[in-house]
């Protein structure tokens, strides 16, 4: 399902607009954080008149944490964070360093908040805990070139490449899957996906809803079904449990009753 608005501002733009939703600062507010405006609250609680969007905030976040937790465990040091968005607690960099302070981040966005903030702390791991750069995930060869990009991660070692609540704001036109295709040719074997995906197939008609809300804001959505999403995995092996709903994915004492009704499907797989 799409939705037909303007593209958003161009890679990079230093235009930042209080009076537009985005939906970095959305998700923002829907997590506690303190980056919105009353354009962004507005936007948000008119979501929740349609659907618990702050459970959908926190299931995925909660996903997020899970699934860099496991991967930092297991060896892997490189995290690419397409979509990296505002700080917020359990965040992938806050996660990986953690359990791996050698760990290293790049995180990729193009919400002008997002780089302005990133600016700002420049330099201060307390405070960024990544390396942030300009970047659109319709564009991946744009990213990959990117010599910040290139200077941080070390292609010849895997990396996990996270596409977390990122793909149902590119919609079927931008080609998402040839951009998925293009980052993990990439990477080196052993390298991961880590995705997740707003899906319509548990309550369809919140979902219109709440793409409508997002409509407004500064980007078009797609929603896709399971199906669609487990496409975006084709020609790598899933990590288990494979495709499923965000809180079926090794669930821990932070999964609430009620969150296997959250919409979103997500899953990690390898590349061999």
């Amino acid at each position: 399902m799409e939705d037909d608005v303007p593209d958003p501002e161009p890679l990079g733009g230093d235009l930042i607009d209080p009076t537009v939703a985005t939906p970095a600062r959305i998700y923002s507010y829907l997590l506690g954080g303190k980056d919105h405006s009353p354009a962004d609250r507005a936007a948000a609680e008119k979501a929740l008149e349609a659907m618990p969007v702050r459970d959908f905030a926190r299931v995925n976040r909660a996903f997020l944490t899970r699934a860099v937790r496991h991967l930092a465990e297991t060896g892997l040091d490189q995290f690419l964070d397409l979509g990296i968005g505002l700080p917020a607690p359990g965040s992938a960099a806050e996660t990986a360093l953690s359990v791996r302070p050698d760990a290293r981040i790049v995180g990729v966005d193009n919400d002008p908040t997002v780089l302005a903030h990133a600016r700002a702390h420049r330099g201060d791991p307390e405070l960024s805990g990544a390396t942030i750069v300009a970047g659109d995930v319709r564009r991946p060869a744009e990213i990959l070139g990117n010599p910040e990009v290139r200077g941080r991660l070390d292609f010849d070692r895997p990396v996990a490449v996270l596409l977390v609540a990122v793909l149902h704001f590119v919609v079927d036109e931008d080609d998402p899957y040839g951009a998925v295709r293009t980052l993990m040719d990439a990477v080196a074997p052993g390298s991961v996906l880590v995705l997740s995906q707003v899906t319509a197939d548990l309550d369809p008609e919140g979902i219109r809803a709440t793409a409508k809300t997002y409509a407004r804001s500064s980007v078009r959505t797609a929603v896709r079904s399971s199906k669609e999403i487990a496409a975006f995995f084709d020609g790598l092996e899933p990590v288990d449990p494979g495709l499923v709903l965000l809180s079926q994915w090794r669930p821990d004492q932070h999964v609430l009753a009620g969150d296997d009704r959250i919409g979103l499907y997500g899953g990690v797989a390898l590349k061999r």
